[in-house]
């Protein structure tokens, strides 16, 4: 799964390690109400999670706090890619909702010029290749890229103060 690319996997459930998920809850407050790329084996257990083949970009978000491991790769039966995903976390956010990402780092493209540099924050995750889970399983295959988390929120000194464990984080301008 690569950004902007097509994926080199048919996968589609590479699931956010579970501290990653623990951290996401500590900056939202417990709860995550929203996760627009769940799957039957992911460990966020929103209050909503919309899952294949519902289209979670097709969904509104309007709710508080919505966590986000988007599809790294092209969709082509739905003309999509991060880029449409990163656009409606910063959508989501400008109608009042705390939103965290999990993605590529990719700082050359399109989707994080427009996207996740203008977000509220950017953890670039210390770990050289994160591990997903796959299936349900730890000890997936790590990502291709660096990974960070992306946060559009009102609360940027708690996401600093739990993301610094994990990794570089930086203020967006």
């Amino acid at each position: 799964m690569t950004a902007g690319r097509e994926s080199i996997s048919r996968t589609k459930d590479w699931c956010t390690p579970p501290e990653y998920v623990e951290a996401v809850r500590r900056v939202l407050g417990g709860t995550i109400h929203l996760d627009p790329c769940s799957n039957e084996h992911s460990l966020v257990r929103a209050e909503v999670e919309i899952s294949p083949p519902d289209d979670g970009l097709a969904e509104p978000w309007r709710y508080p706090t919505v966590y986000v491991n988007p599809p790294y790769g092209r969709d082509k039966a739905r003309g999509t890619t991060i880029r449409d995903w990163l656009g409606k976390c910063g959508e989501a956010h400008a109608a009042g909702s705390d939103v965290l990402a999990l993605v590529p780092v990719a700082t050359n493209t399109r989707h994080w010029r427009e996207h996740v540099f203008t977000a509220t924050g950017i953890c670039f995750l210390k770990v050289p290749r994160l591990k997903f889970m796959l299936g349900g399983s730890a000890g997936g295959k790590g990502a291709p890229m660096a990974c960070a988390m992306v946060y559009w929120g009102c609360g940027f000194d708690r996401f600093r103060e739990v993301f610094c464990d994990f990794g570089t984080v930086f203020r967006c301008p």
